[in-house]
């Protein structure tokens, strides 16, 4: 039967194959699930870098005085307190 979610094989050092299988073991999870989780919890670091550089370079050229305030940006739109 094919499995539901896509695979991918991975080569690992020895280290860090035994580091994963440590961890794995200590929360009652297989090397596989525990793998997946680390992988994810390593992209969303990786994304939260990446959007923390394009806050940063925005930040550089952002002036208070051409902000919209809250009220202008929601005025007239359905469901505003300010578009009713």
């Amino acid at each position: 039967m094919p499995a539901k979610n896509p695979r991918i094989n991975v080569v690992l050092e020895k280290p860090l194959y035994e580091a994963i299988k440590r961890i794995a073991k200590k929360e009652g999870i297989s090397i596989s699930l525990k793998a997946r989780d680390l992988l994810r919890e390593a992209l969303e670091i990786y994304e939260d870098r990446i959007l923390e550089s394009i806050a940063s370079e925005r930040e550089k050229t952002f002036r208070r005085e051409n902000a919209l305030t809250h009220d202008e940006i929601w005025k007239d739109r359905p469901g505003s307190p300010q578009g009713k």
